[in-house]
Parts: structure tokens; sequence; C-alpha cells
């Protein structure tokens, strides 16, 4: 047998999988184009949309479920402040991009990186439960890697972190005393 007569099946082998790559990239380009058509679900009866059986959405109105449920944002009993606006910019720092905003309802869409993928995030205030609820789901796929349960983990960390430093901040602030500061 010649060197180029062995040479053919690993040329065979090689473009078979360089064409079967390529078909997997275009496909995961595809699926981004297409989840940055559609919006957030929003709220059904008042609450947030249950998550649908795929891994790639947690939602903390969803406590029967330990695959899909997440504990939501406990606020204090005493709260003085809106949420919403501290809820606004937590999640414009973490790259969000505002879409939708109602009485206490927040859309917002993540873009991943490579593929552009979109997730939606969306959160529900609950005052006479003195929470906020939070759903984070992907538009596409089935799996996404644990990323929709870790950017609501963030939010949560990052919100109280911003009431912690207001908190602070007023507490440590002195008083005017009528001399006009």
């Amino acid at each position: 047998m010649s060197t180029s007569e062995r040479s053919f099946p690993m040329k065979t082998a090689f473009l078979v999988l360089t064409l079967l790559l390529v078909v997997f990239i275009l496909l995961f380009f595809i699926l981004g184009l297409i989840s940055r058509s559609g919006k957030a679900p929003g709220l059904v009866a008042g609450m947030l949309v249950r998550c649908p059986a795929t891994p790639n959405c947690v939602c903390s109105e969803q406590n029967e479920d330990a695959l899909h449920f997440l504990e939501p944002i406990l606020l204090s009993q005493d709260i003085t402040f809106d949420p919403l606006p501290i809820l606004k910019n937590v999640v414009r720092e973490m790259g969000g991009i505002i879409r939708a905003e109602s009485d206490g309802y927040l859309a917002a869409t993540f873009s991943s990186a490579i593929f552009g993928f979109i997730d939606d995030l969306e959160v529900r205030i609950d005052l006479t439960q003195n929470m906020v609820h939070i759903r984070s789901a992907s538009r596409v796929g089935y799996g996404d890697a644990g990323v929709n349960r870790k950017r609501s983990e963030l939010l949560k960390k990052l919100y109280n972190q911003k009431v912690f430093e207001a908190k602070q901040l007023l507490m440590t602030t002195p008083k005017s005393g009528g001399h006009g500061f």
C-alpha cells in the first residue's frame, strides 16, 4: 500500500471532523440569533412565570422544585426605601440591559460573550411578604452550565451589599444640627 493510499482515510476523517465542527459552530450562531428574538415572559397572575422542564432556568417562586428553586432576596421588615432603583443599578453593573419596568417589576437581558445567547432576568418586588423574587432563564437551548443560578446569586449578593453600604453611610453621616449643613 502506497503512502497516498494510506493517507486517504486520514484526509477523509480530517475533512469530516472539520465539516462537523463548522456545522456545530454554525448551529450555535443560529441559536444565538434565535435567542435575540422574543422577550421576557413577564408576570402571570401577578407572579413570575414557572420555569420550563429544562435546567437552564431558576425561579424563587418555584419552591416545590429543587432543580429550579432559588431563595428570594429577603427585605428587612422596616424597609423605608424602594428596592427597585438599587436592583436596576446592580443589574446594569452586572452588564444587563433593562428592557421593561413597571410597578415592582423589572425585566433585563444578558448576552453571552461568544455566541450572543440572550438570557432573561426578571425581578418582582413583593412588599407584603418583604421579598424580591427572581427568575433567570435562557431563551434557547437545554443547559446553561449554571449561568442563570450564578447570575441570580450574584444579583442577591450585590443587592444586599449595596443596601448594607447605604445603611452604613446613613449611620455614619452626621445629622444636621440646624447649622445649615
